[in-house]
C-alpha cells in the first residue's frame, strides 16, 4: 500500500513526496548494473529519481554537498563511502532516510520502515523519524506495529481487510475499544515515553503443575 500510495502522490507532486521502505532498502543493498552502491551514491541518486544509477544524469557539487548534509543529519556521515551491503540493516535504513530527505520533501511516506531491524536499530530509526516530524515534514506511516506510531503523529487510520475500522485523532483511534474492534479480541494498552503499546487483554496462563510418580 505504501509504494502504491507514494507512486500516486509522486505523479502529482514529484520530489515533494519521498518514501522509505524495506523493499527499497533491499534494492539498494543488492546493487545494480553499475555495481554495489555507496551511501553517497544512494543519496545523490534521489536527485535523478534513480535507484543508485548516476550515469544518465549530471551530478553537481551542490548535489554532493546536500547529500553529505543529509547523511550527517541522520547520523551516518561516517559511512558515506561504504557500500550498503557492508552496513548493518539499521545503518542502511538510515541511508535510505537520508535519500528520502535530501530533496526536502513536504511529506515522507514510511512503508513498514523497520522491517528487518532489531529492537535497538528500530528505536534509533524511529527517533530519527521524530526529528523529521518536528522539523515540519508530514509523516505518512504504514505499519502493523502500534509501538512504531511516533508521538508526533496526530491522526490514525485503522484498516482491516481493506476496510476502515477507525479514522480520527490518535487517542480515540488507538483506544483499547478501537483496537479491540480491529483485532477481534480484547486489547489493553499502556503508554511509555510518548509511545503506545498494546497487548491481548488475556489472563496470564499459570504453568501447569506436575508431579513425579
Amino acid at each position: 500500500i505504501g509504494e502504491a500510495l507514494c507512486a500516486s502522490l509522486a505523479a502529482r507532486r514529484g520530489p515533494e513526496i519521498a518514501i522509505v521502505s524495506a523493499d527499497l532498502h533491499n534494492r539498494f543493498v543488492s546493487g545494480n548494473s553499475e555495481g554495489r552502491i555507496t551511501a553517497t551514491k544512494a543519496v545523490v541518486s534521489a536527485f535523478l529519481a534513480s535507484h543508485g544509477i548516476l550515469r544518465y544524469g549530471s551530478i553537481t557539487d551542490d548535489m554532493r554537498r546536500r547529500a553529505a548534509a543529509a547523511l550527517d543529519a541522520v547520523g551516518v556521515s561516517h559511512l558515506a563511502r561504504r557500500t550498503l551491503d557492508q552496513m548493518s540493516s539499521g545503518e542502511a535504513r538510515r541511508v535510505m532516510l537520508a535519500r528520502a530527505l535530501v530533496n526536502s520533501p513536504r511529506a515522507l511516506v514510511l512503508d513498514e520502515p523497520t522491517t528487518g531491524l532489531d529492537l535497538v536499530a528500530r528505536h534509533g530509526f524511529m527517533e530519527r523519524v521524530r526529528e523529521v516530524a518536528r522539523a515540519g515534514t508530514t509523516l505518512i506511516l504504514i505499519t502493523h506495529h502500534i509501538e512504531e506510531i511516533v508521538p508526533e503523529i496526530s491522526r490514525v487510520v485503522l484498516l482491516r481487510d481493506g476496510k476502515i475500522i477507525e479514522d480520527g485523532p490518535k487517542p480515540e483511534a488507538l483506544s483499547a475499544e478501537s483496537l479491540t474492534r480491529l483485532f477481534g479480541i480484547p486489547v489493553t494498552t499502556e503508554e511509555a515515553g510518548g509511545y503506545l503499546y498494546a497487548r491481548p487483554a488475556t489472563s496470564p496462563v499459570s504453568p501447569s503443575s506436575s508431579s513425579l510418580p
